[in-house]
């Protein structure tokens, strides 16, 4: 396998440790975005950087560039989620949501596009979810923030046709991460009130990431998406169910697909 040199946002947990793991034993130049002093990783080499912040972004980028020259694949996977009712969310979280998720992979793309444009080629992978394939209640900010990102690579990925850069978007279902531990959830008593679906969902949404595939799973199939000669537009990474879930929004009239999301999350 060619050594390339990866870039990856968010490596101090979850998917994005267990894809530097997983590619830097591959023999691949890994370097991996940290907002924190972690412990470190056999073959990755940490770069400090705040997605929500443009200079340390752009700094991020340049260190890479000054070690290796190039950049040969970035992939976009920091990120975060809140969780509520839409109407009961603060404006400061959902801001913060769409600017870590959405902005923060615009604002590193801004920087390596053109790297990728002069070297003559590369590849970008983005996180987006299953959440930004369909409408999760309880998530909504969380499946905007993701439905942007797919709008986005499917902008790009038109713009930079001819370039020999690819734009592949992964779409994980539920994994067993710390993302559940770490999301923002709105405790207002109020919102509990005005929805009494919301505290049962709430569970069902966490017992369903809980008991959800492992990181490693999707590291493996990440780094065959790596290394394949010509990768699809698109991968949903994710258990049977879900996966079908996915079809049958295709197939179904939506009203008929909403009663089933309905119905799944105990909505009434």
């Amino acid at each position: 396998m060619k050594e390339k040199v990866i870039l990856i946002t968010g490596v101090s947990s979850g998917f994005g440790k267990a894809m530097a793991i997983k590619l830097a034993a591959q023999g691949h130049k890994v370097y991996g975005t940290v907002r924190r002093e972690v412990e470190p990783m056999a073959g990755v080499t940490y770069v400090r950087a705040e997605v929500q912040d443009e200079l340390s972004v752009k700094a991020a980028v340049e260190q890479v560039l000054k070690a290796e020259g190039r950049i040969d694949v970035f992939i976009n996977n920091a990120g975060m989620g809140i969780g509520g009712p839409i109407e009961f969310t603060p404006m400061a979280d959902a801001e913060r949501q769409m600017d870590i998720n959405f902005m923060g992979m615009v604002r590193f793309l801004h920087y390596v596009v053109p790297v990728m444009r002069s070297q003559g080629g590369g590849r970008i992978l983005c996180f987006s979810s299953i959440g930004g394939l369909m409408g999760l209640p309880f998530q909504g900010f969380y499946s905007a923030s993701k439905f942007a990102i797919e709008g986005y690579c499917e902008a790009l990925r038109l713009e930079l046709r001819g370039k020999n850069i690819d734009v592949v978007l992964i779409e994980p279902g539920d994994f067993a991460t710390g993302f559940t531990a770490s999301r923002k959830s709105t405790p207002d008593p109020e919102a509990f009130k005005a929805y009494p679906t919301y505290e049962e969902s709430l569970k069902s949404i966490e017992h369903d990431e809980q008991s959800g595939l492992k990181p490693a799973y999707l590291a493996e199939k990440v780094a065959k998406i790596v290394s394949c000669r010509r990768p699809a537009y698109h991968y949903i990474i994710s258990n049977l169910e879900q996966r079908l879930s996915v079809t049958l929004k295709m197939l179904l009239p939506q009203r008929w697909f909403a009663a089933i999301l309905a119905d799944y999350y105990k909505l009434k």
